[in-house]
């Protein structure tokens, strides 16, 4: 419960769509995990708390009267825009897609690795959800994966955008009776909306790394820079976080990825393709400093404040969501915050909480 009271907190100071916690109260309880644990209740706040989930439930047990109901509440609350459309259910699967590609865009861009995204943690609204194993990356590795749980690495880093376009087509499935009465047709405009995901999704996804390597437009070798880039740092095992705050500050030392003839290559790459840009040196690296968070809620410091809590000292925690609350505010006093772990032998590993 700590760990999704953090991490909330430290998403939405990254600005990314997301519930938050208002308190966590113990229940006296004790549960069993990996080990035993106090039992505890998340008070969490939300635009609203309806879930891919829902409509499943609804779609199975209720009647297409009571779907409808659903869905018109669901596009009161969200998307009033399309209220009166009288293509609303089909525009109302669009704007839901859309607002899950720009999403796990985000999620991607700052090495945030949800850990447990069925239909039941996906919520309408488009902001995340359910925090029970979740984590950031350290070191880039697109295969990562920290949920126990997750053996076959279903909700890897990498196929984090592939799960949420599979849970989409769980959600159009459940609205096909109201997208048109011949099944079949509904199907096509099902398909047809559920195909563009991965275009809004990669759009976006390209603007958010374009900012946060200073291009403010576009050119065609755009995708190969970012690419190559996050090659050589799985390569060379860098630090996801650090290597674009080294980056925007050009602050980085001759060694490891940095020390390579790939690296100095791309370096001459990329700065030759900032140069071409109308903007100056001190707006690129302004655009730098607004897109790359200088701490995330390192696993490690995460674990540190959980067990000061367990004993009942709050301080480190108050201290950790003081810094992450801020992650754009690059200070020397973030330091301790933004030190990556030690290496180990073992992998972390996260598990669903109380």
């Amino acid at each position: 419960m700590i760990r999704e009271y953090i991490i909330s907190e430290a998403m939405y100071g990254l600005d990314i769509p997301t519930t938050r916690s208002l308190a966590v109260i113990k229940t006296g309880e004790n549960i069993i995990r990996e080990s035993k644990k106090d039992g505890a209740i998340l008070v969490r706040t939300a635009s609203s708390h309806i879930r891919f989930g829902t409509f499943q439930y609804i779609a199975t047990f209720g009647s297409v009267e009571q779907l409808k109901e659903l869905a018109d509440y669901s596009i009161k609350r969200h998307f009033q825009n399309i209220d009166d459309n009288k293509d609303k259910y089909i525009n109302f699967l669009k704007e839901v897609i859309k607002k899950h590609a720009t999403l796990v865009a985000k999620w991607q861009s700052v090495g945030f690795i949800h850990g447990v995204m069925n239909t039941d943690n996906m919520t309408i609204s488009g902001e995340t959800i359910d925090y029970g194993p979740c984590a950031f990356m350290d070191v880039y590795n697109s295969n990562t994966v920290f949920s126990s749980i997750d053996t076959n690495g279903r909700y890897s880093y990498k196929n984090q955008p592939i799960m949420t376009q599979w849970n989409l087509c769980r959600f159009a499935e459940t609205l096909l009776p109201l997208l048109k009465e011949n099944r079949d047709e509904a199907i096509e405009i099902a398909q047809s909306a559920i195909s563009e995901f991965l275009e809004i999704y990669h759009l976006s996804w390209m603007k958010i790394m374009r900012s946060k390597l200073g291009m403010f437009n576009e050119e065609a070798q755009d995708k190969a820079i970012i690419e190559d880039l996050l090659s050589m740092m799985e390569k060379y095992n860098e630090d996801y976080t650090n290597t674009f705050i080294e980056l925007t500050f050009n602050n980085f030392k001759n060694k490891g990825m940095f020390g390579s003839k790939e690296f100095e290559h791309w370096y001459k790459v990329w700065k030759y393709r900032l140069d071409r840009q109308e903007e100056s040196k001190e707006l690129i690296q302004n655009i730098m400093k607004k897109s790359n968070p200088s701490v995330i809620p390192r696993n490690h410091r995460v674990e540190e404040a959980i067990e000061k809590a367990e004993s009942g000292d709050y301080d480190t925690m108050k201290k950790l969501l003081e810094i992450i609350s801020n992650p754009y505010e690059h200070s020397k006093d973030n330091k301790y915050y933004s030190n990556p772990p030690e290496s180990s032998k073992y992998p972390y590993r996260t598990f669903c909480g109380t």
